[in-house]
């Protein structure tokens, strides 16, 4: 199939042989956008034939559309290292026309994995997102955090990709090479957005009820609750960071706000 595969890294070497690999089952070329792995992804990535750019992280749609230039194809397929495309998704898009294709972009069903439990609670599950389209037509959006690919004119194919989100539940709680809520503290911050006393504790409240009634945690057992607990967990550090942030000039000092990426 005439698809550039393109995967963006940051030593990522225990999951990149597997997610070329994937990938391979449909692609005929593949890109690695790579932020100067220090471990051995890059090496791996092109014994594996794929072509590797080095480019400094620049915030997750940026980075991934940044591999855009090189791709040869018009369709992609986007992948995360932690990804891997199944068997039953490759035979279906090797069955597509492409080629003739009307629609801008596909989009395929997530399975999110804890450890090897497929966690199909808190709106986990089927998790559409859109992977495969047409870069002439749309791309992911120019944002650095939750970028998705736009369009109205999209097909979703019933079969999924595997997401190993997390390899227990200590990763759950905070992988420590994300700490995404101090970078969305420092982004709110920068956009003027203030708590209060009270904001964490609310927020924290609002995030538990959300992800545990009202998207099906408790229906999900101990996972459920753990996963409803660690998004709340999550947010409430989120609003207690800006809070920091606002109260404190020496934590302030100690951060560097024009390179929150």
């Amino acid at each position: 199939m005439n698809i550039t595969g393109i995967i963006t890294t940051l030593n990522e070497e225990q999951n990149i042989v597997e997610c070329i690999q994937s990938l391979q089952k449909i692609c005929n070329e593949i890109i690695v956008v790579d932020s100067f792995s220090t471990d051995n992804t890059i090496f791996l990535a092109e014994q594996l034939g794929a072509k590797v750019f080095k480019q400094t992280y620049l915030g997750d749609g940026i980075q991934k559309n940044f591999g855009l230039q090189f791709a040869s194809n018009k369709w992609i397929f986007s992948l995360d290292a932690d990804e891997r495309i199944t068997d039953e998704l490759a035979s279906i898009i090797n069955t597509l026309d492409i080629t003739n294709s009307t629609f801008d972009a596909y989009a395929v069903g997530r399975r999110n994995y804890i450890g090897s439990r497929w966690i199909k609670c808190c709106r986990w599950y089927p998790d559409y997102c859109t992977r495969l389209y047409n870069k002439e037509r749309t791309q992911f959006t120019d944002t650095k955090e939750h970028a998705c690919v736009l369009s109205n004119n999209v097909c979703k194919l019933k079969a999924d990709i595997l997401h190993y989100s997390f390899k227990n539940i200590g990763e759950l709680f905070g992988k420590k090479e994300r700490d995404y809520p101090t970078r969305s503290a420092k982004i709110m911050y920068c956009k003027g957005k203030r708590a209060n006393a009270f904001t964490p504790i609310m927020h924290f409240c609002s995030a538990f009820f959300t992800k545990y009634f009202l998207h099906g945690g408790v229906f999900g057992g101990v996972d459920g609750f753990t996963i409803s607990i660690s998004s709340a967990c999550s947010t409430y550090q989120k609003y207690a960071r800006l809070l920091e942030f606002q109260r404190d000039e020496k934590v302030r000092q100690t951060e560097n706000f024009d390179n929150v990426w």
